[in-house]
């Protein structure tokens, strides 16, 4: 059983909120809570009934969802780079066996336990052949990267993965191959029937993409010019092509049918479908997604897609605001109000970004949300002051109570730190202090960060106070209260610039959730809601038992001048659970 921290009111403060019977005494006045130096998660919590306890998909027994909302919405993903997350025979290199021997650190199967770190979903950055480290440029869909394993190897993560309640989904690069592709290949030549397969001119059309960078190159054989909006290694694929619509229908059909992921992350999906002089986001873009989606949930209604759409949230809402494109897609503006709430110790950015967030995307639930990736500087890098981790735990603490399905990029939850160029920020996972940070028995494939013998997840483990303990801490707490997951999102007015106050409702809890941005404890504030949905008098109850004053809702469902408690914690968040009074 993992311990809090015995100082909580000096680096950050987690306060959890239990269902549990109303207490017979009532305070008279906002409290000071005095911390317990055994303040500890709980083994278990009797409600909300367990994500184990729902009804389970046909498809790989695994739970479909709570309060009838899909089950991604019960799930915290991990992204890990597959080469660079533990190399199980010492080439150097991250392997599917690797993952299979870490996955009792992100889950060990067993929902009551708190050593592990508790996710229920995985993303796998490219794991098909490519001649290049990351493997965005793809030469054959229908097998995996031999650096990685066998396919034989990728079917058993998935099923050992399965056992322990993590769903897998794999990067889906549908807008380019590698132009060692075979198809690409035989495109060269201008009589193949693989030629339009790919875009191409006879002249130099010339002209820019949408980061100002060059998008038309000439064929190696001097044959025409080939569309290229990534890079002239990644020739973009014709999708516009129902040949080439075809067979990605048969790899989409593999992948889910024959292998069994559990869905797809799809990289650069506003770029597949050009039109005229648009580049993305075309209307026919958006048709090609309206099919694929008829495709794979006609294979598995459970299947699950999220879109790396990287624009302004006004253009990313329109692949998911009818339902009828994808699942979920990445909320980059969130991420970036995270990063400037906690860098500026001020709480509009993120409020704003997740009121947003809950009108754009179905009430924040087709968000995919997340704070860096495998593209952006890590959190450590981003955030200013010293010392950063405070800033990192307040990040992470955002990420886990904002509606939507939140993704954690591997090594985050330690604190790795590193920029661009983008091998700097893939590098090995950092598990200990031992040659190489106990990644690899060999030569690492890329040198691991020089602080490894500080940061790394042995130092942490057992460290309460670590940022990972943080992590296992809010994704256990996310996983035990339906409302974090799948509430309704309502903010409450704090009449302090360094507290973000909110409300998240399901249809079991009401949580109200507050945190303190400041480094400093807080005792300026009050807590007012103009209109809501509250019904009569509520007791707040912590998980010392200690009871802050009765909230007594008014006419229109909301309240006025509430104060919980008369100091919250800095760098921290409480969480009071309301319980309607009998």
């Amino acid at each position: 059983m993992m311990k809090t921290p015995s100082g909580l009111l000096s680096a950050f403060f987690l306060f959890i909120l239990l269902l549990s019977a109303c207490t017979d005494q009532q305070a008279t006045s906002a409290p000071t809570l005095v911390p317990s130096p055994t303040l500890a998660l709980p083994t278990a919590t009797p409600t909300p009934e367990p994500l184990r306890a729902l009804p389970v998909s046909p498809v790989n027994g695994l739970p479909q969802g709570s309060d009838g909302y899909p089950w991604w919405n019960d799930t915290v993903f991990y992204e890990i780079f597959v080469r660079s997350f533990y190399d199980s025979d010492g080439d150097g290199i991250g392997d599917f066996n690797g993952i299979i021997e870490k996955l009792d650190y992100l889950n060990d199967g067993d929902p009551q336990t708190t050593t592990d770190l508790g996710i229920t979903g995985i993303w796998l950055m490219p794991i098909f052949p490519s001649p290049s480290y990351h493997g965005y440029d793809v030469t054959d869909y229908y097998a995996v990267n031999p650096d990685y394993g066998t396919l034989d190897d990728f079917k058993r993560l998935l099923d050992e993965a399965h056992r322990r309640g993590i769903r897998i989904i794999i990067d889906y690069v549908l807008n380019h191959t590698s132009s060692q592709h075979p198809w690409f290949r035989e495109a060269l030549d201008p009589a193949s029937p693989k030629r339009d397969w790919y875009i191409w001119s006879e002249t130099d059309p010339g002209g820019v993409g949408p980061w100002g960078q060059k998008i038309w190159y000439p064929s190696p054989n001097g044959q025409g010019y080939y569309y290229a909006v990534f890079w002239d290694q990644m020739p973009d694929i014709n999708q516009a092509n129902p040949e080439v619509v075809a067979e990605f229908e048969k790899i989409t059909t593999f992948w889910l049918d024959e292998v069994g992921v559990d869905g797809f992350r799809l990289d650069g999906a506003r770029y597949l479908v050009e039109e005229g002089g648009e580049l993305a986001d075309t209307a026919a873009n958006h048709q090609w997604f309206k099919d694929f989606r008829k495709l794979y949930k006609g294979l598995n209604p459970q299947a699950f897609t999220v879109g790396e759409i990287w624009t302004s949230n006004f253009a990313v809402t329109a692949y998911v605001k009818n339902s009828d494109e994808l699942d979920t897609a990445f909320d980059f503006d969130l991420a970036s109000a995270i990063l400037k709430s906690v860098n500026e110790r001020k709480a509009q950015y993120v409020r704003d970004a997740m009121k947003f967030n809950v009108k754009l995307f179905l009430g924040g639930r087709a968000a995919a949300t997340f704070i860096t990736n495998h593209d952006q500087p890590r959190v450590i890098n981003q955030v200013v002051g010293v010392p950063a981790v405070d800033k990192a735990r307040l990040a992470a603490t955002l990420l886990m109570v904002a509606p939507g399905v939140p993704f954690v990029y591997y090594g985050e939850e330690i604190g790795m730190s590193g920029k661009k160029p983008d091998e700097f920020i893939r590098t090995p996972m950092q598990w200990s202090a031992e040659k190489y940070a106990g990644f690899t028995s060999g030569t690492p494939w890329e040198a691991v960060n020089k602080d490894y013998t500080k940061v790394n997840v042995a130092a942490q483990m057992d460290d309460p106070d670590s940022l990972l303990s943080l992590y296992r801490r809010l994704i256990y707490l996310r996983n035990q209260h339906a409302a974090l997951r799948v509430g309704d999102f309502i903010v409450v007015e704090s009449q302090n610039p360094q507290l973000l106050a909110f409300l998240r409702i399901s249809a079991e809890e009401t949580l109200l959730v507050l945190v303190n941005l400041s480094k400093d404890p807080l005792s300026d504030y009050s807590l007012s809601l103009a209109s809501g949905p509250l019904s009569g008098t509520y007791q707040a109850v912590t998980l010392e038992g200690v009871s802050a004053p009765p909230l007594t809702s008014q006419a229109d469902g909301g309240f006025a001048a509430y104060v919980p408690l008369a100091e919250l914690p800095a760098n921290g968040v409480v969480i009071l659970q309301l319980q309607p009074s009998r």
